[in-house]
């Protein structure tokens, strides 16, 4: 697992006023919801509005997150696990889901915060999955990016 080199928020972040939508997919429930709850912590401490919704799988993150934005959101935090099997299919939806949040992002011109954990095995899920014990907690790392990059649009934008 690589965790060197990321970065340490230095300052609290005030997302006062920011909606920021965390859209979850249902494979994997344990690890989730160890993201889910992570990602909730980050946005409940920095003052924003959010919802929690879900999704069947990875792959309907993009479609979800899209009509975050059209519904006025100001941020969306996409939270699944895709782990890989014997087959390609794993290549194919971690692929498809990656292509899907990036096109989105830039689409509505508004961030996506990447919490999509592609994963050889579920222990490596677990270890990011911000749960006692974990390493990583990738769902509040996921919604800090949406949350700072939201701002950083906003004063981009005037």
């Amino acid at each position: 697992m690589s965790g060197a080199g990321a970065p340490s928020p230095h300052e609290k972040i005030d997302g006062t006023g920011l909606n920021v939508v965390i859209i979850a997919g249902t494979w994997h429930d344990v690890i989730t919801d160890g993201l889910i709850a992570g990602a909730e912590r980050v946005l409940a401490a920095s003052g924003a509005s959010y919802e929690t919704v879900r999704v069947p799988g990875s792959f309907e993150l993009a479609v979800a997150a899209q009509a975050a934005f059209a519904g006025g959101a100001d941020a969306v935090v996409a939270l699944g696990v895709i782990i890989r099997g014997g087959t390609p299919h794993f290549e194919y939806v971690s692929a498809a889901t990656t292509d899907g949040l990036t096109r989105v992002a830039l689409d509505a011109g508004k961030p996506v915060g990447f919490g999509v954990l592609t994963l050889d095995d579920e222990k490596q899920g677990l270890d990011r999955a911000g749960l006692e014990g974990s390493k990583e907690d990738k769902g509040a790392e996921a919604a800090d990016a949406a949350l700072r990059t939201a701002l950083v649009v906003k004063a981009l934008r005037g």
